[in-house]
């Protein structure tokens, strides 16, 4: 089963690896469930179902003009669990993934989930506001939009040092950081570009605009399943006390793993590392 059709007839591309326990995985940002090659070898092999889906406008699913809130894509969500008769799932979010699962959890309950791991999040909330004085000023967003608008290409290119190498990760490893300066091989950094790139400007806009503005707060405080939280120290694109530290102060029934000198991109530059901690929960 290659496709879910969603409620609104969103064509949603799914791959299903392995046999046993499920495991869901949600990737970051805009980029396909490509991301997840590491981790989903890693599991299968080792007696997991691994499934993962592109995410409306990413990839190879359809990309329609509207739904990239987190209704909407909760609802995705949903519809794979359900497409595929899944239960006593693992969920595995990562970046936007993490407020995806955490919207699911509050609007659909844990009926189908036992599990939870969220993987460099971007809950519970990143925008300043009068009563989230420490987060990111919207002007941050508004910047990205018009870099977006101006030259997409461009934008996807700059990610590879903020979101593999973090701030004083080694020489050469600024903004303006090259390929071979990264903590990954110029071929995979180019690669994780190239997947940004495969998405709708129209869902790359909104996607990250939702991940932004949307306050989880309260839904956030409220999941009950087990859940672990592992954070890289040096996260630009979710920095850690905002988020992963955050995120798990409000989840009662949580562990945190902070990486440190991490940057957002653990499942490349800690891939190794990551797929133990991840099974070693699934295991407990």
């Amino acid at each position: 089963m290659p496709y879910v059709t969603t409620e609104d007839g969103t064509n949603l591309y799914v791959t299903d690896w392995g046999s046993g326990r499920p495991v869901v995985l949600l990737g970051t940002g805009v980029m396909s469930s490509r991301v997840w090659e590491f981790q989903a070898s890693y599991l299968a092999e080792r007696g997991l179902r691994c499934v993962s889906y592109d995410r409306r406008g990413c990839g190879r699913s359809d990309w329609p003009w509207s739904g990239y809130d987190y209704d909407t894509l909760a609802g995705d969500l949903a519809a794979v669990l359900d497409a595929l008769d899944l239960r006593e799932v693992a969920l595995v979010g990562c970046g936007v993934g993490a407020g995806e699962a955490v919207r699911h959890l509050s609007r659909y309950g844990a009926d189908r989930i036992d599990r939870l791991v969220l993987i460099s999040p971007t809950t519970p909330f990143i925008m300043r506001t009068d009563d989230n004085p420490d987060g990111v000023d919207v002007a941050a967003l508004d910047a990205m939009a018009a870099t977006i608008d101006a030259d997409r290409p461009r934008w996807a290119a700059g990610l590879a040092a903020p979101f593999f190498a973090g701030p004083g990760a080694g020489p050469g490893t600024g903004p303006g950081a090259a390929p071979e300066d990264l903590p990954v091989s110029p071929e995979l950094a180019r690669w994780m570009a190239d997947l940004a790139l495969d998405s709708s400007p129209r869902a790359t806009q909104e996607i990250y605009r939702t991940l932004f503005t949307t306050d989880q707060r309260t839904e956030t405080a409220e999941v009950a399943v087990p859940t672990l939280v592992i954070h890289g120290e040096a996260d630009l694109a979710a920095p850690v006390e905002l988020c992963g530290a955050r995120t798990a102060g409000l989840i009662a029934n949580s562990s945190f793993i902070r990486y440190e000198g991490a940057a957002h991109g653990l499942f490349a530059t800690h891939a190794d590392r990551l797929n133990k901690d991840i099974l070693s929960f699934l295991s407990g």
